[in-house]
């Protein structure tokens, strides 16, 4: 009996913690469900709106109008196809932006003659808004993807570039130091000192960086574009297909919800080490 306690004991407690762990997880990507409440009580709000007829239902249709507007875009009307066109994008855009605005982030933030070679041009060209260089792309390179996945890119790429970079140079000198008395080579030093301390940095601005990806493709499919949630949009509001802009929009918020938890759970898992004010 003794033996039995002995084996059972340890897989017990591996079990407990591996369920604690998927629980926590699941938390971190779904939120606390206390983030429910305020999303319910502006459901009923706009439900009492459209019974009591507050607001002409041009303007703002009833939840089942639209929930039965989503089902017929679903069904018939190829909704998952521009669904599938705006993620694609958001998707090229975000791993072409933050792979470079990374990459020259790490190369500016260890080399100072390279960030002063950046300097000017970087820092000229990121106060122009990426909208204003659709018009000047899109006669380069026509209204397909490639247009969009470029304004979407370079939007992407400054908010990464500077995070790495500002990461790199908030390193604590004290740890510079300790590394050098460990006798740590140049590459040891980039790998288990530099890098790790900078990435709490530079995963905050990943998980900006997807956000703001997938909020711009709205603008740039709305501008320049004949497929995605954004030319769905200003369709809708041209004909005044209310319904099919809600549920544009909602579909936008969900995804947008559901990316922005997914990084989260990516940070929280990355940065587990790190130990901070929970709140």
């Amino acid at each position: 009996m003794g033996d039995v306690s002995i084996v059972h004991t340890p897989v017990g407690k591996t079990y407990d913690t591996r369920l604690r762990d998927h629980l926590l997880a699941l938390k971190m990507r779904l939120g606390s469900p206390i983030g429910l409440i305020l999303p319910l009580v502006i459901l009923l709000l706009w439900q009492t709106a459209a019974t009591f007829q507050w607001v002409e239902p041009v303007f703002l249709p009833a939840p089942r109008k639209v929930a039965v507007a989503f089902w017929v875009m679903l069904t018939k009307q190829d909704l998952i196809f521009d669904f599938l066109a705006s993620i694609s994008i958001v998707g090229q855009s975000f791993i072409y932006g933050s792979t470079i605005g990374i990459g020259l982030g790490i190369a500016a933030g260890l080399s100072r003659k390279f960030e002063q070679f950046l300097g000017v041009t970087v820092d000229t060209i990121r106060h122009i808004p990426g909208i204003a260089w659709l018009p000047l792309i899109v006669l380069w390179l026509g209204i397909g993807a490639p247009a969009k996945i470029l304004v979407i890119g370079k939007s992407v790429f400054f908010p990464l570039f500077l995070n790495t970079l500002q990461g790199i140079r908030s390193v604590e000198k004290r740890h510079i130091e300790l590394g050098k008395v460990l006798l740590l080579s140049r590459r040891q030093m980039v790998l288990k000192v530099i890098l790790p301390s900078a990435m709490p940095s530079i995963m905050v601005s990943l998980r900006y960086a997807a956000g703001l990806a997938w909020a711009l493709v709205v603008v740039a499919e709305g501008l320049s574009g004949l497929e995605g949630l954004g030319f769905l949009i200003f369709r809708a509001q041209g004909l005044l297909l209310t319904d099919q802009l809600l549920v544009c929009m909602v579909v936008i918020g969900v995804v947008g919800f559901i990316i922005d938890r997914q990084m989260y759970a990516l940070q929280a898992r990355i940065l587990r080490w790190q130990q901070g004010f929970k709140g």
